[in-house]
C-alpha cells in the first residue's frame, strides 16, 4: 500500500510591517519544526514546508519529510505585500511537489496551506487572479487555505483567501500572543492530520482569532 501523504505549507508575509515580528515568528517555527521532526507518527503522514514573500516569494524551506530548515536564517524583510505573487509561486510549488511525491509512489492528499499576513496586499487589482488558479476547482491537487489575518490585516480579503478557515486577530490581543497561537495551531493541526490518518484537522476557533465567513470554497 502507498504511503498517503498530506502536505502542509506555512506562508509567511515578510514586508516592512513584519519587521518587528520577525525573530518571534522564526523562533515559533522552529519549535513546530522541531515537534515534527522529532515525532515518528508524523514521517509517514505529514510533510512540511514553508514560503515567505514581500515583493517576491520564495522558498525558505522546500517540502521535507525530515522538517529541515534548510532556508535559515529564515524569514527576512522586505519592502512590499504583493499576494499575487506568492499565489503564483505556491501554485508552481505543489505541481512540482505533488508531482514528485506521486513519483514516489505516495498517494496525496489535497494540500494544507496555513497563510499569515499583518496587512493589506499592494497588487491590489492582479491578487484576485492569482489566488482564483491557485484555488481552481478544476485543479485537483487546489490546497486548503487557512488563513490567518493580524495586526492591520482586511477582514474581506482574509474571508476570500481562506477558502478552508479564515481568522483575524482579536482587538487588544498582543502581536506575540497571536504569532505564538498561529504556530500553536499549525504545530495541533501537523500532529492530529498526521497521526489520525484520515486527512486534514484545523480548529473552527483559535484563541486571541475570531473566525471570519469565508466568500470562497
Amino acid at each position: 500500500m502507498s504511503d498517503r501523504i498530506l502536505p502542509f505549507y506555512v506562508v509567511c508575509d515578510e514586508s516592512y510591517s513584519m519587521a518587528d515580528h520577525l525573530d518571534l515568528l522564526n523562533d515559533s517555527l522552529d519549535d513546530v519544526y522541531r515537534i515534527v521532526r522529532t515525532d515518528p507518527a508524523l514521517a509517514g503522514r505529514a510533510r512540511l514546508g514553508m514560503i515567505g514573500f514581500s515583493r517576491e516569494a520564495r522558498i525558505v524551506a522546500p517540502l521535507s519529510q525530515r522538517a529541515e530548515r534548510i532556508g535559515k536564517p529564515g524569514l527576512q524583510g522586505g519592502a512590499e505585500t504583493n499576494f499575487g505573487a506568492v499565489f503564483t509561486t505556491l501554485r508552481e510549488t505543489i505541481e512540482r511537489d505533488v508531482e514528485r511525491l506521486r513519483a514516489e509512489s505516495c498517494s496525496v492528499y489535497r494540500p494544507a496551506v496555513f497563510f499569515l499576513s499583518d496587512g493589506q496586499p499592494t497588487d491590489h487589482a492582479d491578487w484576485p487572479a492569482a489566488h482564483a488558479r491557485l484555488v481552481d476547482r478544476d485543479w485537483p491537487a487546489r490546497p486548503r487555505m487557512i488563513a490567518f489575518g493580524i495586526g492591520d490585516a482586511d477582514r474581506a480579503t482574509m474571508s476570500q483567501i481562506g477558502t478552508y478557515r479564515a481568522y483575524l486577530s482579536r482587538t487588544g490581543v498582543t502581536p506575540r500572543r497571536v504569532i505564538r497561537e498561529f504556530a500553536k495551531t499549525l504545530a495541533s493541526s501537523l500532529l492530529l492530520s498526521g497521526t489520525a490518518g484520515d486527512d486534514l484537522h484545523v480548529p473552527a476557533q483559535v484563541s486571541g482569532f475570531t473566525a471570519v465567513e469565508r466568500t470562497s470554497v
